[in-house]
């Protein structure tokens, strides 16, 4: 929100925060997407040393989620008693520990245990993540830095598989298998990252010494001016929060992209390799509609962001993520698969930046920690820990990769409905308990 006359404070303002923050949280979100979906590429040699079905691997990557769940509203909570700072390291350290540690499976009861721990460690980051840019970055800018910072998301898979696929490459050096070098070399940045946690965040822009007088007083007005504004999820109880409609109706809609997106970081690279690719072919392919997304989604928070809308931003790329799954599921031939998985993840990751700018702006100050986080929490229990499982059950009776994407198709259609119910009358509505002042 621009102040009369100050259009190059607001400029000079927000390049400042944008370029402290972004570029770095963006580094650390990489990561957890790299340590997250890595199971997917390590599975290609995984599963056939410790003798794991497609139904007990599902199991196993689905455990995250379930643990994710769990800590996830805690988590966001104590990141706004503690501060980012702190909080953002402890989860980064902890997760980068943990992530490494999945070296050491060796049979299914050991995959689930340190799947469960992964998803406990890293619980919380990125909610927590989206409450702190509700901290320094107002309304007007929130879809395009929330969908440049996502954008690290389909990023992961894009650099992250290949570089997967070459540290598979390395099988038997040291005595070691190319998967255990996997989950070490990339576990071990995300301990370094999160180190660094601690000297590059400022908790709030009151604390900033890097932005001057002005800066500070124009970026905390319009922070100020967007909390001021009437909310649908206003003050009440974390209780009646966790059953409120709107943030349940917002989680189911978020469980549409989460699933694909989370059940694709698993599965594709199984789905890619049952048409005879090797395990570097697969590698290389499975990054291709990742980089696709990275850029197109970009460009979607930013056309958000200028022509202030935000409902259609988010239903355009469901109805994507709906179409291609629905063509995948009926494709037979390797070319025709990898398109509709473009579109797939085009319309997974360009829904992000409007989605959470939309959600931010239903919740006020007091819900929005507790509120971001269950909405999050939710999507990636369904999406994440239930859908993931689903693709394994539907796979294993049909005997189908694509077939099992139907389940899919189905959620994300069942979400875009509500997303028109929820929003009918518009972002602005009556509010739903004790208004707030700001």
């Amino acid at each position: 929100m621009a102040i009369a006359g100050n259009a190059t404070l607001e400029h000079q303002t927000m390049r400042k925060v944008i370029w402290r923050l972004l570029p770095f949280l963006m580094v650390c979100y990489l990561m957890a997407f790299i340590d997250r979906g890595n199971v997917g590429m390590a599975s290609l040699q995984m599963n056939h040393d410790i003798g794991m079905s497609a139904k007990v691997f599902g199991l196993g990557a689905s455990l995250f989620f379930v643990s994710y769940f769990i800590c996830e509203v805690p988590s966001n909570i104590a990141l706004e008693k503690y501060g980012a700072r702190v909080w953002i390291a402890r989860i980064m350290i902890t997760w980068g520990l943990v992530s490494a540690a999945t070296a050491l499976v060796h049979n299914a009861t050991t995959f689930y245990i340190l799947r469960f721990l992964l998803g406990a460690a890293e619980a919380g980051f990125a909610p927590g993540v989206l409450l702190y840019l509700s901290y320094w970055v107002p309304k007007a800018y929130r879809a395009r830095v929330v969908s440049t910072f996502m954008v690290s998301i389909p990023a992961a898979s894009f650099i992250g598989s290949p570089i997967s696929a070459l540290l598979l490459q390395m099988d038997g050096l040291a005595g070691l298998r190319g998967w255990h070098w996997l989950f070490i070399l990339e576990g071990v940045p995300t301990v370094l990252l999160g180190i660094a946690c601690l000297f590059m965040l400022t908790d709030k822009p009151a604390k900033a010494s890097w932005l001057n007088e002005d800066e500070r007083t124009w970026l905390l007005g319009a922070l100020a001016a967007d909390s001021a504004q009437p909310k649908k999820v206003a003050a009440m109880p974390l209780t009646k929060l966790f059953r409120n409609r709107y943030v349940l109706c917002l989680a189911l809609v978020d469980t549409c992209a989460s699933a694909a997106g989370s059940t694709l970081s698993v599965w594709q690279p199984q789905l890619l390799k049952s048409y005879g690719l090797s395990v570097l072919q697969t590698g290389m392919l499975n990054a291709v509609p990742y980089a696709l997304a990275s850029v197109l989604m970009i460009f979607w928070g930013r056309h958000s962001d200028r022509t202030k809308e935000h409902r259609w931003h988010t239903v355009v790329p469901m109805l994507l993520i709906g179409g291609g799954l629905f063509a995948t599921s009926l494709s037979g031939s390797l070319l025709p698969t990898v398109c509709m998985l473009c579109a797939v993840l085009v319309g997974a990751y360009a829904f992000k930046g409007p989605f959470w700018a939309l959600a931010s702006d239903m919740l006020s100050n007091s819900t929005i920690a507790a509120g971001l986080a269950t909405v999050n929490a939710i999507a990636n229990l369904l999406g994440g820990g239930l859908m993931v499982n689903v693709y394994g059950w539907v796979k294993e009776a049909t005997g189908s990769y694509s077939l099992a994407l139907m389940p899919l198709a189905i959620l994300t259609l069942v979400s875009v409905a509500t997303l028109l119910l929820l929003t009918r009358n518009g972002q602005s509505g009556r509010v739903v308990g004790k208004t707030e002042a700001a």
